[in-house]
């Protein structure tokens, strides 16, 4: 071993170098100084001690530091066991940065070191291996998960497999072996460009079925979302026009889920649950047309009804209005009565029907009322114009009792006539005009004639 190793002669050649700027024919002394250390950096025996390093020096450079003395007396001893490792770590660093370099996917590289020293190229190989077997045993997976898949658990195992297929087949350098294909006979397998091919083309496919069954799934929940959104708004619904309108939504949501490709898994399993829905949207069409039908009688009821009620506003009506109002009224009738008993709405029809009879029968009544308040107040003006004319002929000869009460008659005769009807006011007119004769006849003389 050397007697003065090369980091104490660096620490000490240094300070050397520093001192000689400051002395007077210091290039001289520098010059002598690092022979005398060359000279021990020769020397094997015994690394120099610290005295030794102060002898060699110290002569030439009396204000050479100490520190610095110190430091290179304890750096000249040999490497220890951190220096022999970090030797070998740079060592085995730099080896595998050449063996990386060396396996670069670059033929110019790759191709004169496999001519003289393939072995350097066993990692490439092993990754070769590796790749190969991993594509292989993923292609195969991926077939059987994608194209025999029975559920979407297999398409979602199977979409991981094509990845895996395709990350071990981007990872094999095909080129290589096509070049060097003798090498290949190192691992057992034999793998040509047309394999390669073919396995692409089948990752390719499975890629665009799993691509057409995503696109499926997709459909089919955009399908069902659309589905239940018109369920509830068809249970929700408070009208004719909102239960069309959700239906028509629900049957546009059906023919979305029929119109799923059936060479897709979701296409073909789709089958049984649109067979379900459309099931279960023929119940509910099948009820909502009797319903609209129901509900369309109801709603024809209710528009004679106001028509009716509008138009028996601000009675006394003539007898002829009233039989128009119960006209209406009968319309309606007749509407509410072709509700059947299986009819969803029936109930509501039964309830609406009872008021619009009970309505009728008082329209009928008025009628009635109206028609004998006319033959009354007819009658009255009869009696008037016959008590008149038998006034006018035996004017000298009327007896002024009888004459009396043949007003009297026509008064009672007035007094049927009901209040509400046209003849009303006619009638109490009259009345009062006969009560007033009466007076006149009974203060008055016999001659005293009606109509004056």
């Amino acid at each position: 071993m050397p007697r003065l190793y090369n980091r104490a002669f660096e620490i000490l050649a240094t300070e050397v170098k520093r001192c000689s700027k400051d002395v007077l024919a210091g290039d001289v002394q520098r010059d002598i100084v690092l022979k005398r250390l060359e000279r021990l950096r020769s020397q094997t025996g015994e690394p120099a001690s610290l005295e030794e390093l102060r002898d060699t020096v110290i002569a030439f450079f009396p204000n050479f530091s100490e520190k610095v003395l110190k430091q290179a007396a304890k750096a000249n001893c040999p490497p220890g066991k951190w220096s022999k490792i970090k030797f070998a770590a740079v060592f085995l660093a730099g080896s595998a940065g050449a063996i990386w370099v060396l396996n670069l996917p670059y033929p110019m590289i790759r191709w004169p070191v496999a001519r003289t020293l393939p072995i350097l190229l066993l990692p490439s190989y092993m990754s070769m291996d590796y790749n190969y077997r991993r594509a292989i045993a993923s292609v195969e997976q991926a077939d059987q998960l994608v194209n025999q898949s029975t559920s979407s658990a297999d398409l979602d195992l199977g979409a991981v497999k094509v990845k895996e297929a395709q990350k071990h087949l981007d990872a094999l350098p095909v080129w290589f072996l096509g070049y060097w294909p003798k090498y290949t006979a190192w691992f057992g397998w034999q793998f040509t460009f047309d394999e390669f091919k073919a396995a692409r083309a089948n990752v390719g496919r499975m890629e665009a079925k799993l691509f057409q069954e995503k696109q499926a799934q997709t459909l089919l929940t955009q399908g069902e979302q659309a589905l239940n959104t018109a369920k509830q708004q068809y249970e929700q619904a408070s009208t004719v026009a909102d239960r069309e309108k959700a239906i028509a939504a629900w049957q546009a949501a059906l023919d979305q889920i029929n119109q799923l490709p059936q060479q897709t898994l979701i296409g073909r399993t789709s089958r049984t649950k649109l067979a379900a829905y459309q099931r279960d949207f023929q119940e509910v069409a099948s009820i909502a047309a009797k319903s609209a039908r129901t509900q369309t009688l109801i709603e024809v009821a209710n528009q004679f009804a106001i028509a009716a009620g509008q138009k028996a506003q601000n009675p006394p009506h003539s007898a002829s209005e009233w039989q128009e109002i119960q006209k209406l009224w009968s319309q309606a009738i007749d509407r509410l009565e072709a509700v059947r008993v299986e009819d969803s709405g029936y109930v509501e029809a039964q309830k609406l029907l009872a008021k619009y009879q009970s309505d009728l029968g008082t329209v009928r009544t008025r009628l009635e009322m109206e028609q004998a308040s006319v033959r009354d107040l007819e009658t009255a003006k009869e009696q008037i114009e016959s008590l008149l004319a038998n006034t006018t002929r035996n004017a000298s000869s009327v007896d002024r009792n009888q004459m009396i009460s043949q007003i009297q008659r026509i008064i009672n005769q007035l007094e049927k006539i009901k209040p509400e009807t046209t003849a009303y006011a006619e009638a109490q007119q009259l009345m009062r005009s006969a009560q007033n004769k009466v007076k006149e006849i009974l203060q008055a003389s016999p001659r005293t004639n009606f109509g004056n």
